[in-house]
């Protein structure tokens, strides 16, 4: 059994030998892709002298009132020359006459006619208001970094460039299996010993809430030969990753670490010093044409999300050079019991206390609780040498 910590830097040593391919898409559509280039300007940015805000561009003097000789809105510039007595009415964006070097906002001004007159209690000084070519960027020089998430404001700069095609990153395809004999489509009710497959949708979500592209192989009863052709068809797959939940713990049919042993895997890790999700297996099938990571997640609901959230998420961002996990500080509102050498992800529920963050954690810690699940929007991180925490006490958390 391995702890949590060298369980994650052996999945990530793994995961960044995966081929990143690139491909190139529309920009509209790179919508939280990710950019496999850098790219530059192609003109400066601003690329012209322009008005931060409406009011009338002057050229700087000790002067209170101006003659209004002109004026130039975004997009239709006109030359004009200025005086120290003069000044041009002008837009917000719009681009500054070469003989102006100062915008004194409108609201500061009283217009009367063909004259414009500083109001008595304002003041201006030169170069205000004016965004200078270039201030932002100039040309040639990066503008959005290679491995960049692509996002509303990432946009607008990569459109500023004049990026119509954007290269990015291809998604990781992972496949889906679920296994065992008490599984039922969710269409069914369940009766006896059955319960609805509730895995293959929730880890489906997870990697498309990742954005990444899932595939849903369904689930198999616990037949050893039925489940070994579902695995070798998964590894024919153009896949990088093969999820399965089920069949990696120490009971009469949990007999996947075995097909995977048959089937070529290289295992690297079975069993994690961690609560829930203790059974995590890792392998990695190889053959020359491909690299498959292989994860065994245990058949529990809470257990598998977990082991998701802990292992696989934060491994797929490192290989793209993503944020890793970022945790939160809070005051916990309530004991938690803890009496064991391994590090527990509690459920809990974080929010913004007086000044600081707090978490509660009244949710059942059982690893079948999904629905108890499903209204925690965190994991409390208890390290291993960490014992009972009180109330009061300071926690980590990342939000899930």
């Amino acid at each position: 059994m391995v702890s949590y910590k060298d369980a994650l830097e052996i999945i990530k040593n793994e995961i960044q030998k995966l081929t990143l391919h690139q491909e190139e898409v529309d920009l509209l559509d790179s919508i939280n892709r990710i950019l496999a280039e850098d790219v530059t300007a192609d003109t400066d940015m601003p690329p012209f002298n322009n008005s931060a805000m409406d009011g009338y561009a002057v050229k700087f003097s000790e002067r209170k009132k101006w003659n209004i000789i002109g004026e130039i809105s975004a997009g239709n510039y006109s030359s004009i020359t200025l005086t120290k007595s003069d000044a041009v009415l002008i837009t917000t964006g719009s681009k500054i006459p070469a003989s102006a070097d100062t915008v004194i906002p409108i609201e500061d001004l009283d217009v009367e006619g063909k004259t414009v007159s500083l109001k008595p209690a304002a003041k201006y000084k030169k170069g205000i208001n004016i965004r200078e070519k270039g201030s932002d960027l100039h040309s040639g020089q990066i503008a959005v970094n290679q491995f960049t998430k692509i996002g509303p404001k990432v946009i607008a700069a990569l459109a500023s460039c004049g990026k119509e095609r954007v290269k990015v990153y291809q998604k990781l395809k992972a496949a889906i299996l679920s296994t065992g004999d008490e599984l039922i489509p969710v269409i069914q009710k369940p009766s006896e010993d059955k319960i609805r497959s509730s895995n293959n949708y929730s880890l489906y979500a997870a990697i498309a809430e990742v954005d990444h592209s899932p595939i849903n192989l369904g689930f198999v009863k616990d037949d050893k030969n039925i489940v070994r052709q579902k695995i070798k068809d998964a590894f024919e797959m153009d896949i990088e990753i093969l999820i399965t939940s089920g069949g990696v713990s120490v009971g009469k049919y949990d007999f996947l670490k075995e097909l995977f042993k048959e089937l070529g895997v290289k295992e690297k890790f079975w069993r994690v010093n961690i609560k829930p999700g203790k059974p995590l297996y890792f392998g990695v099938y190889e053959n020359k044409k491909k690299k498959i990571l292989v994860f065994g997640l245990p058949g529990n609901p809470v257990s598998s999300l977990v082991n998701f959230n802990v292992f696989i998420k934060p491994a797929i961002d490192y290989l793209y050079h993503q944020t890793p996990i970022i945790f939160l500080t809070a005051v916990l509102q309530e004991d938690l019991k803890k009496r064991d050498n391994k590090r527990h992800f509690s459920r809990g529920f974080i929010f913004k206390g007086s000044g600081e963050w707090s978490v509660t954690s009244k949710y059942s810690q059982s690893s079948g609780s999904l629905v108890e699940m499903s209204r925690a929007n965190c994991l409390i991180v208890l390290e291993e040498e960490k014992l009972n925490p009180v109330k009061g006490e300071r926690v980590k958390c990342f939000l899930i």
